[in-house]
């Protein structure tokens, strides 16, 4: 049995190509990520408006219903604050601060509930960020395009050559890369004063940012001998 050498024979030339594809798609989900915080000289005081604001904020998120795709609680932090003079470590305050994060599948309730989100007491709003499934079809479409990019190159410089491709001997994913570089243009942070009682603040026109997808291969071919 013999075995093909490497780097091709005469008799049967390699050609290495490389293929590319880039695409852009509507994102599959925006997230958006909850700071809430709260303050006070009492640490059981502090503890319970933070247990407060946590629980309207993941109330009003669930609100969503089948909009909400997932939701989870990060880092609780209850940190002592020191005074900065005198004798002795005297607190002269807690700090405290929770962080929710939320991924939304249905675009038009995002605009409502990270307005209704923004203009609760002492709440930070970050996002919306972007985002494809990792299962997306987009995903599948840009792997495909750049294998017929790699076809497409192949044949022309094989064409070039006055001959055909004759077999496939290599296929390298040499990368792939979706959405954008940080920091995202439509990523935005949002805290709002507190609003007039039973006044929900108006809701955000938040357009959905289309992801640019990469996908990138490289093709190994043996070509029939040209005759040059």
């Amino acid at each position: 049995m013999t075995t093909p050498h490497p780097y091709g024979t005469p008799g049967a030339p390699h050609l290495t190509v490389r293929g590319e594809a880039h695409l852009e798609a509507v994102p599959d989900l925006a997230r958006i990520t909850v700071t809430l915080t709260a303050r006070g000289r009492d640490r059981r005081t502090t503890l319970d408006d933070l247990a407060r604001r946590n629980t309207a904020a993941v109330d009003l998120v669930k609100s969503c219903g089948d909009a909400l795709e997932h939701l989870e609680t990060g880092a609780l932090t209850l940190t002592p604050e020191l005074t900065a003079h005198g004798r002795g470590e005297r607190v002269r305050s807690h700090h405290g601060t929770v962080r929710l994060t939320a991924e939304l599948n249905d675009f038009t309730v995002l605009g409502d509930l990270t307005a209704r989100l923004a203009a609760l007491d002492l709440t930070r709003v970050d996002g919306p960020r972007w985002i494809l499934r990792p299962d997306s079809p987009a995903h599948r479409q840009a792997r495909r395009e750049a294998v017929h990019d790699a076809v497409r190159r192949a044949r022309a410089y094989a064409e070039a050559l006055g001959t055909t491709l004759a077999a496939l001997i290599e296929l390298t994913d040499t990368g792939a890369t979706a959405g954008h570089p940080e920091p995202l243009p439509g990523t935005r942070s949002l805290a709002f004063a507190a609003a007039a009682e039973d006044a929900a603040p108006p809701p955000l026109d938040l357009e959905p940012q289309r992801q640019h997808l990469h996908a990138e291969v490289s093709a190994r071919f043996t070509m029939l001998p040209p005759r040059l």
